[in-house]
């Protein structure tokens, strides 16, 4: 099993806890952080279970996800439907993409 998978479970947590306070204001966002989350974690984790192409290819779909969260936090915050984030959330999230940034981007062996 990946170690950043553990990661993501995490970031879900966090994520959860953002989309209620995005709600509040903005239901439609929140729950389109909602099944962009869900996408980073599933992709995720069908990635660890295939083979060459098709684990890019969940990675790479798990990677534009878990932009599109962070993006969701990002507007949230634009909006002023939400406050400060916790800096440990978004470095969470930032560790999350940066790895699948090299899951996906990494030269063939």
């Amino acid at each position: 099993m990946l170690k950043i998978y553990e990661v993501v479970l995490v970031m879900a947590g966090d994520a959860a806890l953002v989309a209620e306070a995005i709600e509040r204001k903005d239901s439609d966002l929140a729950r389109q952080m909602r099944r962009a989350m869900h996408s980073v974690a599933l992709n995720t984790a069908e990635g660890m279970g295939n083979h060459a192409g098709n684990k890019r290819q969940r990675y790479s779909s798990a990677l534009g996800s878990a932009r599109e969260v962070l993006a969701c936090v990002q507007v949230a915050q634009a909006m002023r439907y939400i406050g400060t984030v916790d800096a440990r959330v978004l470095d969470r999230m930032d560790h999350v993409i940066a790895t699948l940034t090299r899951l996906v981007y990494r030269r063939a062996s």
